[in-house]
């Protein structure tokens, strides 16, 4: 019996100001029903060009050479009827991004049941059913209440959730996977990975797993393919390949994980930010003189502190207000309590006021993809905040900007390039230049290595805590890895549905958790 998706020596090349590039070389694995084939490697080995090339949704700059068997159709050279039919129906994506993938113009309600209606001719209230029947089985929570939600009104984890559902409401024969849970707390992902399992098992699915996460390649796959410059270096089963590696790439990505911890905060350090019983709910409002009925309890009133050269790591799971309460510290949106940064109540000053601090209180988002304009150059994006807030006018902008790309690992010559050209991990050391070149006092990061490979997440600890070494830099570091958080933070606090529902020591809350939640957190991790 053939494979359900059978992939015979791929080799897809890309064509770009008259020269032609290979990013896939000679690449051939099989997806029978009811197995999951992990590809694993670095940013920019070629695994997600391998997996769009399956039902050719490359641009036209890409050539496609080779065999890919869909249930015995071939589908390199397809035309765009069989494509259109296989698509989202037969073979279903999720993809890296959520906020590249999501219409910003269309309510959550309205995406999921466009493919239902596509698809399976779903509509009214027989869709609706089947949409908060996906959406409770993803893992969002009032889901009922969330139908009517734009993508930029939910956090990035509740958005990657979405795709799943999307993804899955068709019973796709193949679902490819492309790091599905990146932006996923330890929880939840584990009921993700067990809902794909349990999914593959009953309707017989194929699943193609894309992740630089290893422990879920342990945990779900069957076989796995590791890539590295467009080329399988090693493949087998999974047991065999982490038990007994062959190649000295396998090697190295298996020894890949952030260790050790940041260095010790100075007896002498100044607090620097501090919170008073910090507030944020936002309103429900109904009808047509939008009355206020409730609210969402994003954050209830919690108090925080942090001192120069201090980390504090905030974990919890998507939606549990981790990036909401970051946001209120920097004054970004409205919140109730008090907010001092040096002991200067920030709630004396208006939005204009607040200005002159920005430099000084910097923030590295979640998807740096969907932070970097697509119209400005990796020089003109870092430059950006040297100009507005006059940093070093004696010195030229791009000499400004070679120096903090040399920093971050950058290479000066490629700040010509636009975001698209850059790979994820590239991309969010964009991101961290971005806020490094104003010489922050305190930095938000929002789970900045989710999106990045095991030996580049060890890379970017590594410059993160040097950076903070070097700077006296105050961290709220916001993530749910806790290998992570544990490698970067003094303190961590622990939430849960708005509120901190622990706090403490790095060491205390990793080794003798108290609460029931922080304990569960810690299990779904191992």
């Amino acid at each position: 019996m053939s494979a359900l998706l059978q992939v015979n020596d791929l080799r897809v090349s890309f064509r770009q100001d008259g020269k032609t590039t290979m990013a896939v070389k000679g690449v051939s694995f099989t997806v029978d029903r009811g197995e999951t084939v992990a590809l694993v490697g670095e940013s920019g080995s070629g695994k997600s060009v391998t997996a769009l090339s399956t039902v050719s949704l490359l641009g036209d700059s890409a050539t496609v050479e080779g065999s890919v068997l869909y249930d015995g159709q071939e589908m390199i050279g397809a035309d765009a009827q069989q494509l259109m039919k296989v698509r989202g129906n037969d073979i279903s994506f999720i993809f890296q991004e959520p906020m590249t993938s999501l219409n910003p113009l269309h309510t959550i309600e309205k995406q999921l049941a466009e493919s239902l209606a596509l698809h399976q001719g779903l509509a009214g209230a027989a869709a609706r059913v089947l949409i908060l029947e996906l959406l409770n089985k993803v893992g969002i929570r009032d889901a009922e209440e969330r139908l009517g939600a734009y993508p930029h009104q939910l956090s990035g984890g509740q958005r990657q959730r979405i795709m799943i559902a999307m993804a899955l409401a068709n019973k796709p024969d193949i679902l490819i996977a492309d790091e599905p849970t990146t932006a996923l707390d330890v929880t939840i992902q584990a009921q993700i990975l067990d809902l794909l399992g349990e999914l593959k098992t009953s309707e017989g699915m194929g699943l193609l797993f894309i992740t630089h996460d290893l422990n879920i390649v342990r945990r779900i796959a069957d076989k796995v393919c590791v890539m590295k410059d467009g080329v399988i270096v090693e493949a087998g089963p999974t047991a065999e390949i982490f038990d007994a590696p062959q190649h000295p790439y396998t090697q190295m990505l298996l020894a890949a994980e952030p260790t050790g911890g940041p260095a010790p905060v100075p007896e002498n350090a100044a607090e620097l930010i501090r919170t008073d019983d910090l507030k944020v709910w936002f309103p429900i409002q109904r009808g047509l003189l939008k009355r206020t009925v409730g609210h969402i309890k994003a954050v209830n009133p919690s108090s925080i502190a942090v001192r120069a050269g201090e980390t504090l790591g905030i974990v919890g799971e998507s939606g549990s207000g981790k990036t909401t309460m970051a946001l209120a510290v920097m004054r970004l949106i409205a919140s109730e309590g008090g907010v001092s940064f040096h002991g200067d109540d920030l709630r004396k000053y208006s939005t204009r006021e607040l200005r002159r601090l920005r430099k000084d209180m910097q923030i590295v988002f979640q998807d740096p993809f969907g932070s970097l304009s697509p119209r400005m150059t990796c020089a003109q994006i870092i430059a950006e905040g040297v100009a507005i807030h006059k940093i070093e006018p004696d010195r030229a902008p791009r000499d400004l900007v070679a120096e903090v790309m040399h920093e971050v690992g950058l290479d000066p010559a490629a700040m010509d390039r636009y975001p698209h050209e850059f790979s994820g991990g590239q991309r969010q050391r964009i991101a961290i230049a971005r806020a490094m070149v104003l010489r922050p006092k305190l930095v938000v990061l929002d789970e900045p290595t989710s999106a990045l490979d095991m030996t580049v997440q060890v890379q970017i600890v590594d410059l993160l805590r040097d950076l903070q070494r070097r700077y006296g830099l105050a961290y709220l570091f916001i993530s749910h890895d806790l290998n992570v958080i544990r490698a970067m933070s003094h303190k961590v606090i622990v939430m849960k549905q708005g509120d901190v529902v622990e706090a403490g020591s790095a060491e205390d809350i990793f080794d003798n958790p108290q609460h029931q939640y922080t304990r569960t957190l810690l299990a779904a991790a191992r």
